[in-house]
């Protein structure tokens, strides 16, 4: 008999007494599964009918005769030998799944040095299976990395921004779990909108979020059995579902066709109904109908129609819709209103807008073309409560459904959208221009009166100098255009506005060619500006290490500096480590793994690059995280360079962050290496605790953090400073140790706190010796003062400039 066959029989028998958990003397064999403690649910070895690929583990409807799979751990790596293999809950708290010569093919990778007694893997009534802690925390979860299908109580998220829930991704085929082109999520560029997509291109859209809670999606004898939830958790939005009950099973499922499906259990015909199925239609599919054009769903048959005020640009929509009139731009409040309409796509979020705002928004720009207004307050989200939404330009894949409470508008929210007919006919042209048959100069005609266009949109002009700060320095970085940065940034619209700090803003932006950038835009009133943008633009250039962010290239236009840089998504450290709903996702390894790169970027500074660095304003927020946690350092406008034989420097302007300035440098204006060392040692404290340097009113008669931290070494409790979120899973060794280099760095004096080659040293030999730090009096001696400045203060006093570290 083929091994294949053998397989499949052995993993429809089960051996054994059934039970909910895994435990690591408690490994999952073929023949063997888990079943929810309520027999829902299901996880085993299967492999899906008419299949050849090979085996995997699963879960699945245990109370349906049909079998239907909900998750999929090793969809793209099967089990292809004879052996079905074996889930293993290991003593570092990982689930690991292996074939018979033990080689892995999927793991959980918790990244937890030691294991816990107790911890077990439960398979729940819902149908997430968790890593759950002696203590009842939730370490891993199959719910945060789902597959092609979503459950009730399953969090979906709307702006995909913290890394902790994934796409829906389909199968392959009807027999192959393997990912395929098709994926489901939230929209990353604006967070209120859920998107289908075949590759990169999207497929199908869920309007913007309107603020409104979807009544039902499903209605049984008894009334409604199904309804929509928007969950915020922290200012992130989810969609969830919840089923009353009693009611039959239910799932939403990303078909491998890549139509997102709304299913029911019909015990009657012992078969999955489908009760809704998007697109609906052909001319729901993304952007259908074309630019100007829109799916009208009043009809009998859905079909595509032009806006208001548009025709037809040819035989078919392939190529939307024109103005029937040229119109010139002017102002007023003449709008047209377009009812129970599905908001368009590649809108701007305007936030902190008033309705009447955000109509004078829209109106008094001539290359805006609608805008809509929804007031969130009837949601359940913790931010800004208006949401204002402005069209530049084309509008597309929007589309109109009947009013009322129907099934269709319930999935596709309806808004009114407000078209401006006084939008610049030009701009509209130019757009078509693209797309038509024209001649070369007509084209080059539309294309010269969009730029001037554009130019007085934004009060500046096309040509671009660079500003006299620069005029003798030897630039190693691209000089890019302000109306490029202009258009990356969305004329630096608050929606893309990533924080701001002592010397200015920071905007999220897409070059041309889908490069995401960091827009670092001074501010015009700082008198520091000129001097720390000549410092950032002159000095990042000749950097290049992997532990500092990158300077993709600068501008200066009039009065405006800005630097561009990578855009890194997970943002600066201390939104992490000080969040208590995100610093879980930091645990002891990444955190350690975070102290170390930031030593690396130190050392490569001070010691490795072709110049010697002081950084001078070290913090968490000058930490950037890349997409796999990695630490940049950033932010260098106040660094100095040391030339020759230098190893110390005065100056009367003290620059930097109270809590993170060494004495000598804040009471002395003397700085060195030592200076980055002490703010590095805050900086470790502070991962380490999960505590601000400011923040000493959390910590019960003590002034600072460092006093804080020096009392509980010093008396044998270092382990009492570790923050709770990782103190039951991290090496505990090797927290202490980073406790007590902590504290070496923040000593008094400078002469007794290490370089940074041989902290780098130490953090990567576990085994060298530490020396003894010594009681750090500074801050005890400064006591009053520290309490008498507030948090988010910025002080200038006698040429002194202080501010107080501050998350963003």
């Amino acid at each position: 008999m083929a091994t294949l066959p053998v397989f499949i029989l052995l993993s429809l028998i089960c051996v054994c007494k059934s039970d909910d958990r895994l435990t690591p003397a408690k490994p999952l064999s073929a023949g063997n599964k888990l079943v929810s403690s309520g027999g829902v649910f299901a996880l085993g070895f299967f492999s899906p009918t008419n299949s050849t690929t090979g085996a995997y583990i699963g879960i699945w409807y245990n109370n349906i005769p049909e079998r239907t799979y909900v998750w999929v751990a090793n969809r793209d790596n099967p089990i292809t030998n004879a052996s079905p293999g074996k889930l293993v809950l290991t003593n570092n708290s990982d689930l690991v799944l292996s074939d018979s010569r033990g080689l892995a093919l999927w793991t959980t990778k918790n990244n937890f040095t030691s294991g816990t007694t107790g911890t077990s893997a439960v398979l729940l009534n819902s149908g997430n299976l968790v890593i759950r802690l002696p203590n009842g925390t939730d370490i891993w979860q199959s719910f945060q990395h789902p597959t092609d299908t979503v459950l009730p109580s399953m969090p979906l998220s709307l702006s995909a921004n913290d890394g902790l829930y994934t796409r829906l991704i389909a199968w392959r085929g009807p027999d192959d779990p393997a990912t395929s082109d098709y994926s489901m999520g939230g929209d990353s560029s604006s967070g209120l909108q859920i998107v289908i997509w075949n590759g990169t291109r999207p497929y199908w859209r869920r309007a913007a979020w309107d603020g409104a809670l979807v009544p039902a999606w499903y209605q049984g004898t008894t009334g409604a059995i199904m309804t929509l939830t928007i969950v915020d958790r922290g200012g992130e939005l989810y969609i969830t579902f919840t089923v009353s009950d009693g009611s039959p099973s239910m799932r939403l499922m990303l078909h491998y066709r890549g139509m997102f499906k709304f299913l029911a259990w019909n015990s009657n015909s012992s078969s999955w109904e489908v009760f809704t199925e998007l697109p609906s239609s052909s001319c729901d599919r993304y952007a259908y109908c074309g630019p100007f054009g829109y799916c009208d769903a009043t009809e009998t048959v859905p079909k595509c129609n032009c806006l208001s005020g548009f025709e037809p640009y040819g035989v078919n929509f392939s190529r939307g819709c024109r103005r029937k009139e040229d119109l010139k731009c002017g102002g007023g409040d003449n709008f047209l209103t377009l009812r129970a309409m599905k908001t368009p796509d590649k809108f701007v979020y305007v936030r902190n807008r008033s309705f009447d705002q955000c109509t004078a928004e829209c109106s008094r720009n001539c290359v805006c073309t609608a805008y809509a207004y929804a007031n969130l307050q009837n949601g359940i989200t913790s931010v800004d409560q208006s949401r204002c939404l402005i069209w530049l330009g084309e509008l597309v894949d929007t589309g109109k459904y009947p009013d009322g409470n129907s099934l269709l508008t319930s999935v596709l929210p309806v808004q009114q959208v407000y078209i401006i007919p006084y939008a610049l006919i030009q701009l509209i042209h130019y757009t078509l221009f693209k797309r038509s048959n024209i001649d070369m100069k007509t084209f080059l005609s539309g294309k010269r009166r969009i730029k001037e266009i554009k130019n007085k949109y934004t009060r500046r002009h096309s040509k671009n100098s660079k500003s006299n700060e620069l005029e003798n320095e030897t630039i190693e970085l691209p000089y890019i255009c302000f109306e490029d940065v202009v258009t990356a940034t969305d004329n630096f619209s608050d929606y893309n506005m990533l924080g701001k700090g002592g010397f200015g803003k920071v905007y999220k932006g897409r070059l041309e060619g889908g490069n995401e950038v960091a827009v670092k835009r001074l501010s015009k009133s700082s008198g520091q500006g000129a001097e720390e943008f000549r410092n950032e633009v002159v000095l990042i250039a000749k950097l290049q290490h992997r532990n500092l962010v990158r300077l993709l290239g600068y501008c200066t236009h009039e009065d405006e500096k800005l630097l561009i840089y990578e855009y890194l998504p997970n943002k600066s450290l201390d939104a992490f480590i000080f969040d208590a709903t995100r610093n879980f996702v930091l645990d002891w390894p990444t955190r350690f793994k975070v102290i170390k790169g930031i030593a690396r970027g130190l050392l490569y500074l001070h010691q490795d690059s072709r110049l010697t660095i002081i950084h001078r304003d070290l913090k968490a927020s000058n930490v950037l995280l890349d997409a796999e946690m990695n630490p940049k350092i950033s932010d260098f406008g106040m660094a100095r360079i040391f030339g020759g034989n230098e190893q110390q420097a005065n100056t009367i302007r003290i620059v930097g962050t109270y809590g993170y300035m060494s004495p000598e440098y804040a009471m002395e204006g003397s700085f060195s290496v030592k200076s980055d060392t002490y703010s590095f040692g805050v900086l470790l404290l502070e991962i380490i605790s999960g505590l601000k340097i400011s923040s000493a009113h959390l910590i019960m008669d003590f002034s600072s953090l460092i006093a804080y931290a020096w009392s509980l070494w010093n008396h044998g409790n270092a382990k009492e400073l570790v923050d709770s979120s990782i103190v039951e899973n991290c090496s505990l060794p090797g927290v202490l140790r980073c406790i007590q280099l902590g504290l070496l760095c923040v000593q008094d004096d400078p002469n007794a706190r290490p370089l940074m080659s041989t902290i780098v040293f130490m953090l990567e030999n576990e085994t060298a010796p530490l020396p003894t730090p010594k009681e750090p009096v500074y801050f005890r001696q400064r006591k009053q003062e520290a309490e008498d400045l507030k948090e988010n203060l910025e002080m200038s006093l006698y040429g002194m400039t202080m501010t107080m570290q501050e998350g963003r």
